[in-house]
Formats: C-alpha cells, sequence, structure tokens
C-alpha cells in the first residue's frame, strides 16, 4: 500500500489518529454556573410540584416525620439559618433517598417581640406613636397588630424564598404560621389541658422585666452581657441593741457602748428601698466585729474580706454566735421610717418586715452572709417572703420608675439612674461601709439588648412543681419537672425515651430540668395571641371549659376577635351549665377582658398539636426528631415538652439533635442584628457550594466562618463535579437500554467489579451515616471516593480503553456499563446534599427522560457484583508500584510510566488471578508481570527502546507497523480497522 507523503519532502507522514478516539462529550458542563443554573431547577421543580411528588412516589412507605422549629419572621436569614436549614434538609432528603416517607412542613414564629419591637420602632421613626397613645385600649392594640401582622407576611414571603433558594425540599405551599387561625386554636386547646391538669395560676411574684419594652421576659428571652454595676457595703441598725448583745452572750461591762448593725452587700443599690427583712444561714457562725469604729454582724469567715474590701487593717472580734440565735431580730431601714404601704393583691403582714430570717441560699462566697431581701425582687426573695409572712413589695413601675411607695426623693426616677443616688444617700447618712464599682454578666432583654429587673406583677404561670394525672394514666402522680426529667433520664438496662444527638445534650437538658422554676407564660404587649382570661365581679374566670370554647371562636375568625367582640360574643361556644368550675352566679354580661398575651415560646412549644396532630389525626405524634441550635435545650426543647407532657403524658419528641453556633473569626455568635446575611454568597457560590461546606462540619461544635471556607468548599465541590464529568462524558456513545453489559458474569477480579464493590461500600457509608445524622461522614466519604478511588484510581486506570478500545468492543461496553452505574449510583447519593448538582448529572445518563429527578428516586441498591478479596493485595501492590516508579524518575530513570513495564512480586499468591492488563492499568504502565518467586517487591523496566503505539502510546509488545503507516499494538490497530 502506498504511504502518504509529508510536506516536508518523500518520508510518509503518520497518520493522525485523534479523530479515531473516542473523546469524551457531555452536556453536562465544567463550569457549575450554580448562580444561573440553580433558579432554573428549582423553577422546574415548582412546576412539577416536588415536595407533593416526592410524598406521592413515597405514599405506604414507613414514615419519619420530622418537625421544624419555627424561625421568627423577622428580617432575612442569615448565616446561622444556612447550618440549621441545611441540616434539617439533609434529613428530610435522606430519609426521603432512604424510602421513607419524610413529610416536612416548614413553620414561622409570628408573633411575639421581635417583631412588635421592631415594628413599634418603624412607627417612633414615622411620628405615628402619638396617634396610637390616643387610641382606646382595644383600639390600639389592634393598630398595633395590623402593623405587626403585614410585618410577619412580609419576612415570611421573604424566607420563603431564601429557603428555596437553599435548595430545602419542604411544604413551602402549605407551611405552618403561628398567626394562623387554625394554629392559635391548637395552642390554646393545649392551654385548655394544663388549665384543666390544675397546672395554670395567676400570681403576685417577681419575674425577670424587660424596661425598654414594658413586659415579663422567659429564661428563654434573655442574653447575659457584661455590665458596670455598684456593689455596696450596707449597715442596717439593729431596732434593739440588747437583743443583739443578748444573742452574742454578751452581758454588763461586755457589751460595746455603740449599737450593732447587720451589715448586707448587694449588687442591687436600687432595689434597697423594696428590702423586707435580712436573711442569714442558721448553718454559719457570725461575729459581732469592730470595723474602724462602728459595730457590724457579718459572717465570722468573711470577717476578713470584708475588713479587706473597706480598708479596714485591724478589725477586732467581740464575740461570734451561730446563725440561729440572730432570727427574730429587727432592724432599722436605712432610709425608711416605717414598712411601705401595699394593696391587698401583695399579701403578708407589713408588720412583720424589718426582721432577720432564715435562708438556705446563704453562702460564703462573696459578700458579708448576710443578704438584703426584697420580696418584689427576687425569686428567692419572694419565696422566703411566703414563708415568712412578708407582702410581695415591688415600688417599680413596667417603665422602671418608682412609684409613689417609694421614699419621696426617688419617686418618679429610674432604677438605673438610683443606683448612684441610693449609694451617695447611703454614704450620706452614714450607712455605707463601703461601695465599688465592678464588671459582671448580667441578663439584658433579648430583643432591645437593654438589662432587666426582677419585678413582682401578676403573671400567669405554668407549674412544674404540682402533681397531676393525665386521663388514661396509670402510673403515679407525678409533677412537669419529674416527668421532663424521667423522660431525658438514661436509666441501665433500659432504652431512653428521649435520645440524645450528640450525647451529652442529655446532661445538659437534665442540669436546666433540675433548676427549672415555674413557666411565667403572660406578656403584656400586643401582637400575640391573647390569654382567654376574663374577670368576673373582680374575680378571674378561666376554666378548661371558657378556653376551649375560645379556641372554637379563634378557629373561625382568629385572634384578633379577642380585641374587636364583646365577652359575650367570645363565650358563644360556652355552656356554663356542662361546666363544673363555672361561677355559681355567672353572669357574661359583667365580665370583662384581660389584656395579657401568651409567651411566644408557648405557642412555638405547642406546635406538636398544632401541627403534628393536627395534620396527622395523631398518627404523627410523638414525632422522630426536632433538630435546632443547643440553646434551644433551654428554649424549644424544653417548653415544647413541658406543655406535652402536660397535655399527653409523654414528649412530643423520640430524639433531640443540637448544633452549635456559627460564629466569626473572633467567636462572636452571628445573627440577623449583626447584619450576617447569607445573600452575598448566594450571589458568590451558590447553595450547593454552601450546602457543600455545611455537610463538611462537625455541627456538634460552634463553627468558624469566613469566606475562605466557602472558597475551600468550592474547590472540593469540583473535584466532585469533574468527577460526574469525566463519568457522564465518556458515556455520550452509550444508551442504557441498548448497550448495557449483563454484570452478573462479571469476574470478581475485574477492575470493573471492584469498582462497583467500591460503590457498594461507599452505599452503606453514606446511608449509615445519613442515618445516624453524622453527615460529615457521608460527605467526607462521597469526597474520598470522587478525588481518591475514582479519579486516582479507576477512571485513570479504565481512561484508556474508553478512549482506545473500539467504541463497541465488549470490554468497552462492559465498562461503560459501570460508569452509568456509578455515575447513577453517586448521583442519588449526592442528592440530599448537592441538590441541584445530582439532579443535573442523573438528567444528563437520562437525556431521553425529561421528567426525570434524582429527588423522586432513592439511594442505589447493592450492586451484587462481588469483588475479589484479593483486591486488598493489589491496592498494597499499587502503591508500592507507585513508589517505586517515582524514586526511578527521582533517580533519572523513566519520567512517563507509560515507558515503563514492572514485574511484581506476588508473596502470598494473591495476585495470580488478576488480568495483568487491568494491572498495568492500574500502574499507569505499559505492561505488568506477576512473579510469585521475585526477589523484589517491584521492580521497573525501561521500555523506551521498545516500539511505542501512535494512538496509545503504550508500549505492550504488540505494537509494530500498520498497513496504514502507523505504530500500533494489535488492540489499537483493531480499533482502527487496520493489519
Amino acid at each position: 500500500m502506498s504511504q502518504p507523503k509529508s510536506d516536508a519532502g518523500d518520508a510518509p507522514a503518520k497518520p493522525d489518529y485523534r479523530k479515531t478516539l473516542n473523546l469524551p462529550k457531555t452536556s453536562f458542563p465544567m463550569k457549575a454556573n450554580l448562580v444561573q443554573n440553580e433558579p432554573a431547577s428549582l423553577k422546574r421543580w415548582k412546576k412539577a410540584s416536588l415536595y407533593n411528588s416526592v410524598r406521592e412516589s413515597r405514599s405506604g412507605s414507613p414514615r419519619f416525620v420530622f418537625h421544624d422549629g419555627p424561625p421568627y419572621a423577622n428580617g432575612s436569614i442569615h448565616l446561622g439559618h444556612l447550618m440549621n436549614k441545611c441540616l434539617k434538609d439533609f434529613v428530610v432528603r435522606g430519609r426521603t433517598m432512604a424510602g421513607m416517607d419524610c413529610p416536612y412542613v416548614p413553620g414561622w414564629d409570628c408573633h411575639g417581640l421581635p417583631i412588635e419591637h421592631k415594628v413599634m420602632g418603624e412607627l417612633h421613626e414615622r411620628g405615628k406613636l402619638g396617634k396610637l397613645r390616643d387610641l382606646a385600649e382595644q383600639d390600639r392594640h389592634m393598630a398595633i397588630r395590623r402593623e405587626c401582622q403585614k410585618h410577619a407576611k412580609k419576612y415570611h414571603k421573604l424566607h420563603t424564598e431564601q429557603m428555596s433558594r437553599l435548595l430545602t425540599l419542604a411544604d413551602y405551599e402549605d407551611p405552618y404560621l403561628t398567626m394562623q387561625p387554625r394554629y392559635e386554636a391548637a395552642v390554646l386547646e393545649v392551654l385548655a389541658d394544663l388549665v384543666e391538669r390544675g397546672l395554670v395560676y395567676r400570681q403576685l411574684k417577681p419575674v425577670h422585666w424587660s424596661v425598654a419594652n414594658e413586659t415579663a421576659l422567659a429564661d428563654a428571652e434573655l442574653e447575659y452581657m457584661d455590665r458596670e454595676d455598684i456593689s455596696v457595703f450596707v449597715d442596717f441598725e439593729c431596732a434593739n441593741a440588747g437583743a443583739v448583745f443578748d444573742a452574742f452572750g454578751l452581758a454588763g461591762d461586755d457589751r460595746p457602748e455603740s449599737s450593732p448593725s447587720f451589715m448586707i452587700w448587694t449588687t442591687t443599690p436600687w432595689t434597697l428601698p423594696a428590702n423586707l427583712a435580712v436573711a442569714v444561714n442558721t448553718r454559719f457562725r457570725y461575729a459581732l466585729v469592730k470595723l474602724d469604729g462602728n459595730l457590724s454582724v457579718v459572717a465570722e469567715d468573711l470577717v476578713e474580706a470584708v475588713s479587706k474590701a473597706g480598708g479596714v487593717e485591724s478589725p477586732e472580734v467581740v464575740a461570734t454566735c451561730d446563725g440561729s440565735a440572730l432570727l427574730g431580730l429587727s432592724y432599722k431601714h436605712p432610709f425608711r421610717e416605717e414598712p411601705p404601704r401595699v394593696g391587698p393583691e401583695a399579701g403578708g403582714d407589713p408588720s412583720r418586715a424589718y426582721r432577720v430570717v432564715e435562708a438556705d441560699y446563704v453562702t460564703l462566697e462573696d459578700g458579708t452572709g448576710l443578704v438584703h431581701t426584697a420580696t418584689g425582687h427576687g425569686a428567692e426573695d419572694y419565696q422566703t417572703g411566703l414563708r415568712e409572712h412578708l407582702p410581695v413589695y415591688c415600688p417599680v413601675l413596667g417603665d422602671g420608675r418608682y412609684d409613689d411607695t417609694a421614699p419621696e426623693w426617688l419617686v418618679g426616677k429610674s432604677v438605673w439612674d438610683a443606683n448612684e443616688e441610693v449609694t451617695e444617700h447611703l454614704r450620706a447618712s452614714g450607712h455605707l461601709f463601703h461601695d465599688h464599682k465592678f464588671m459582671h454578666s448580667y441578663p439584658h432583654d433579648w430583643r432591645s439588648k437593654t438589662p432587666v429587673i426582677f419585678r413582682a406583677t401578676e403573671q400567669w404561670f405554668v407549674s412544674v412543681e404540682k402533681p397531676f394525672e393525665v386521663p388514661g394514666e396509670t402510673a403515679e402522680r407525678a409533677n412537669l419537672k419529674d416527668r421532663a426529667l424521667r423522660e431525658v433520664a438514661r436509666v441501665e438496662g433500659e432504652d431512653p425515651r428521649v435520645g440524645f444527638v450528640p450525647e451529652w445534650g442529655r446532661n445538659r437538658m437534665r442540669g436546666m430540668l433540675e433548676s427549672r422554676p415555674d413557666w411565667c407564660i403572660s406578656r403584656q404587649r400586643s401582637w400575640g395571641l391573647p390569654i382567654p382570661c376574663f374577670f368576673h365581679r373582680g374575680e378571674v374566670f378561666m376554666t378548661a371549659a371558657s378556653v376551649r370554647a375560645v379556641a372554637a371562636l379563634v378557629r373561625e375568625r382568629g385572634s384578633d376577635a379577642w380585641f374587636q367582640c364583646e365577652p359575650r360574643e367570645l363565650l358563644a361556644h360556652y355552656n356554663p351549665d356542662t361546666d363544673p368550675d363555672a361561677p355559681e352566679d355567672f353572669n357574661p354580661g359583667v365580665l370583662t377582658k384581660g389584656w395579657d398575651i401568651l409567651d411566644v415560646w408557648f405557642e412555638s412549644g405547642s406546635s406538636w398539636n398544632a401541627v403534628m396532630r393536627e395534620r396527622s389525626g395523631g398518627e404523627d405524634y410523638p414525632v422522630e426528631l426536632y433538630l435546632e441550635g443547643s440553646d434551644q435545650h433551654r428554649g424549644w426543647f424544653q417548653l415544647s415538652m413541658l406543655p406535652a407532657l402536660g397535655s399527653t403524658g409523654r414528649a412530643p419528641f423520640k430524639t433531640l439533635l443540637t448544633h452549635g453556633f456559627m460564629v466569626n473569626k473572633e467567636g462572636r455568635k452571628l445573627s440577623k442584628s449583626s447584619g450576617d446575611s447569607v445573600d452575598d454568597l448566594f450571589q458568590k457560590f451558590g447553595a450547593d457550594v454552601m450546602r457543600w461546606w455545611v455537610s463538611s462540619l462537625s455541627y456538634e461544635n460552634d463553627v468558624k466562618v469566613d469566606q475562605s471556607f466557602f472558597e475551600q468548599a468550592g474547590e472540593s465541590y469540583r473535584k466532585v463535579r469533574n468527577t460526574l464529568r469525566f463519568m457522564l462524558s465518556n458515556l455520550s456513545d452509550f444508551e442504557a437500554g441498548t448497550h448495557c453489559v449483563d454484570l452478573a458474569a462479571l469476574p470478581p477480579t475485574s477492575i470493573d467489579a471492584w469498582a462497583l464493590g467500591q460503590l457498594d461500600a461507599l452505599g452503606n457509608r453514606v446511608t449509615s451515616a445519613f442515618e445516624r445524622y453524622a453527615f460529615h461522614e457521608a460527605q467526607k466519604a462521597l469526597y474520598d471516593f470522587c478525588n481518591y478511588t475514582m479519579s486516582s484510581v479507576y477512571l485513570a486506570a479504565v481512561k484508556d480503553r474508553l478512549y482506545c478500545d473500539a467504541p463497541d468492543s465488549p470490554r468497552r461496553r462492559q465498562t461503560q456499563t459501570v460508569l452509568w452505574d456509578l455515575a447513577d449510583g453517586l448521583s442519588r447519593l449526592l442528592a440530599p446534599i448537592l441538590c441541584h448538582t445530582a439532579d443535573e448529572a442523573y438528567r444528563a445518563l437520562r437525556p431521553n427522560e425529561a421528567d426525570a429527578c434524582v429527588h423522586l428516586a432513592e439511594f442505589p441498591a447493592p450492586t451484587g457484583v462481588g469483588s475479589d478479596e484479593g483486591w486488598h493485595a493489589v491496592m498494597e501492590a499499587r502503591d508500592a508500584a507507585l513508589t517505586a516508579l517515582e524514586r526511578s524518575k527521582a533517580d533519572g530513570g523513566v519520567e512517563n510510566p507509560l515507558d515503563a513495564a514492572l514485574v511484581l512480586a506476588d508473596l502470598a499468591g494473591a495476585l495470580g488471578g488478576f488480568d495483568p492488563v487491568d494491572l498495568a492499568d492500574l500502574c499507569g504502565v505499559s505492561h505488568v508481570t506477576v512473579e510469585p518467586g521475585a526477589t523484589e517487591l517491584v521492580r521497573v523496566s525501561d521500555l523506551r527502546n521498545e516500539p511505542r503505539c501512535d494512538r496509545s502510546w503504550k508500549r505492550d509488545g504488540t505494537v509494530k507497523l500498520r498497513s496504514d503507516g502507523g505504530m500500533l499494538s494489535d488492540r489499537d490497530a483493531q480499533a482502527v480497522g487496520v493489519a
């Protein structure tokens, strides 16, 4: 055959074999363009009603019910939501891909202070607060509520768009909003159950009070921040010096001439006008000590510390006594002549004020060992007052100013200004022993970021101490606190009733429950669900039946009805004749309405009833999982469990999963108020990269966030994407229905069998990780599979046969069949995390299926293809071979592995059954020989003197000049059809 001539002369030109290669081709682009392409996926999924389609596809499957904790419908979502919402979506999609029916109803907390605070600020800026003050009370409430509702609707819509943009799968067409009438009614039905159990009561009691927002706050609504305050040591002069001396066993000449005082220490001088008692601990010894001419009673063990604080160099202890000897002694208030005047609602007996009383919470950690007691300004003080029959006295108004029962020089002044004024008044009167300013952690209103006070007001509470029964219960009566502790306990030999992920959450929650006070559920605001309390001839009227009647009306008309209807209308569904708790002289015509609203935590804490039981008819209770930040041990987790236990007798969840917070480089928690939005990340990286980063986190702890972390996640994501792209690009001439090879007879020693075995192992690791909520383990397994198992090993090994074998050769079609299975399986395993990318790859595998969607599929079933046990030895031999090749290159030997041949020692006889061509491709060389008796583990041979194939560049010993003038191996010659 004549040869083609080259342009340079008579030498024949070598054939150009590039067009004979099976070069990669795919519509799956190298560049993801996520920012542009993800919205197209969202549009397609929305058009296909993907959530409903997924639910229909899982109809009749085992259910996994996961409940969403509601974020506030306020502001843009922030980076904390990124982690929270992605983790939740991993659960939903992971369980769905596992073949389960996983309903997921997203929710929003629409009532409460965060929204009302924002709205009131906006009204102030627009100059409308003055008009509000001129309105009648219920009209003022309704005006505020209308503005709050508009605000909540606006941000619910924005959040829905943003969370959808995060590619989360949820029932966004029918979410739950706490301002929906059906939701509000279901919350009131829970309240009715608690009223029926006798757990709800109203009482004058000190609570955390926001001066800025003029409302009570729950513990979960507090943030602790550093604040500078004044610490004062104050002498309260005794009313009967002789009685004090008698207590110390001093008689006659042993008695000092000066009158003794009881020295207290406090960090809240502003509460001293409300002082009614001084508390001591009867377990301690107390000293009568001379301090710079003054005679004071302090704890014996604190004499030195008190003296040092006041700069006294030589204190003189006159006598000591047990704390019990001081009980009942009286003293003079440092700036009040008489006990304060109080109304009958305060209870107690004012004449019992200004005495020394007992309290076991008095410690020797700091102070003087004597504690100033103001019953209206502290939880422990309040309990002491009840025991000692003291009135509950609070001279502070809702706005933080003193009322007219305070000393005249304080009336109308702010408590914060009073700290300085009280201190200076004590200094001038000679009662102040020492004062200094100090920094300490102090509770602040989580919304206004202003300090709160303890203030006694009439509030509604849920008791955690009162035993009760749930209908149908056979167990012994127990209170809410004990029931909650039992739910979270781990008893040896028994499965815990509630599981914790991570497990340390159990102890954290138990500790919080052990110190749990009664729950203050009332708030003095406008935007919320009203507590359906009436006043009937001066007495409180709220029974289980009346609450259920109001709930029925609210279900029809919404909670605005409380502000728009008269009591008789509100009780349209109430029949006093069938209510055993109705007053004997009940007359709806004399009823007046209360204006308190429910704590929003009670609303969100009743979502198990208002959403899960309401929508499923009780089928979905208790739910499998609650997942929120670790602060919810104190918040939503605990405040969901308490009403559920009171209503149903069991916790509303089977497992609690908690994650840490996202913090910046300085460790500061990220939040909406700090402007930590996700919008910039969407525009720069796209949701899949953001989700990929979240999936890499060990979420149990706080996570530092920086843009560079997302850039690193982008690089990692690209390696996964390129792996998918390589697989897809080598399937451009492959039709699954036509070209698939039966893999049942695949030899276990085949490299293709090894790859399928690796896919099966990956599937086991990933599905197990999703089941255990170990998402970072799933992410690492997927990345390692793409970056190493596929890219570095398998795909590198089969690249030659994919490119150079004849298109329809059995070996190439076999590898393409395996590639299809690998790409399909990898797409499914990636789907819970890389929602867009996985679906893009899945659809690319099925170009003729317009409706194809990976999210309607399930995790891949095991292929059933077995791989030989000797593959472990093969991979060890490969590692040794690659090391030997690198060493040869460094020593000036073969640089291109295809210019080398290897002799592998088969000392254990494990390599003999493997195809030498597969072994050569795994090592990237032209030829491999296995020698059982070889003395070297790996021997590298230089093949550069052997002919090289012009098409595959291999030197496999079969290369020779062919009829077309090219140097080809036997395989390549057959592929191009030349002899």
